[in-house]
């Protein structure tokens, strides 16, 4: 079965990828979209993308609500070829789900909604971040020996465009991080001055009650600065 598309258009769409899409979850299903399109010949391929970044929340993304289910299954469960893909390093194929005895509770969950077949390819990433692609079909030995090869390149030139991305997220990150920080700080500082003008008090002494404030109460110093600013209005 012929799955080879031509590399250039496949680098065209990746890059149309990147230039569409304003945020990490965007890119990613847009991805896994492609990947479907790329490896669907004459039965339909499903695709799912799970990326894992330090301190953030896992990214899930597929083609279809059917990948979509099957993928948060296995986020439940933590246990499937996907996750195992990417905890290993290493490709994982399950040619016929019925006779698979790995990770029981997701496979009865596969089985039950008729897909037959899984094959999960681990994506090389920087720094501390894993990812990985599930592909499904509903045909028992479906992925051949040379669409499993369409599988690993697809995922080699995916890489990339999912570091860039990664990357992008980050930095916006920081920046809104940064951003908050900054308001955060900013709310603060006029809740301090409010008090010193209330009580006469220096800056120290007025941190000091603040901080008692929010122990006594047991809220955050933000929350209790942003309600002190707001008792007294504009």
């Amino acid at each position: 079965m012929e799955t080879t598309k031509d590399p250039q258009d496949l680098t065209a769409a990746l890059a149309d990828v990147l230039t569409q899409n304003r945020d990490i979850a965007g890119m990613l299903t847009s991805i896994a979209e492609l990947a479907a399109r790329h490896l669907s010949t004459d039965r339909e391929v499903l695709c799912g993308v799970l990326l894992n970044r330090a301190k953030r929340n896992t990214v899930l993304a597929t083609s279809s609500l059917e990948a979509q289910q099957m993928d948060e299954l296995q986020a439940g469960f933590d246990e499937g070829p996907c996750l195992e893909a990417q905890k290993t390093g290493n490709l994982i194929r399950v040619p016929d789900v019925r006779y698979e005895n790995r990770w029981p509770e997701y496979m009865a969950e596969v089985r039950d909604r008729g897909l037959r077949s899984i094959v999960a390819v681990p994506v090389v990433m920087e720094g501390s971040s894993t990812a990985a692609m599930n592909f499904y079909t509903h045909e028992v030995g479906a992925f051949t020996e040379e669409e499993i090869r369409a599988a690993r390149r697809f995922t080699e030139a995916v890489s990339t465009v999912v570091a860039i991305a990664v990357r992008i997220a980050a930095y916006a990150e920081d920046v809104e991080d940064r951003r908050r920080a900054m308001k955060t700080r900013s709310t603060i500082d006029t809740a301090v001055g409010i008090i010193m003008a209330q009580n006469r008090c220096s800056q120290d002494d007025a941190v000091t009650v603040l901080k008692a404030a929010s122990n006594h109460r047991n809220i955050k110093l933000r929350a209790l600065a942003e309600e002190l600013v707001a008792s007294v209005g504009p």
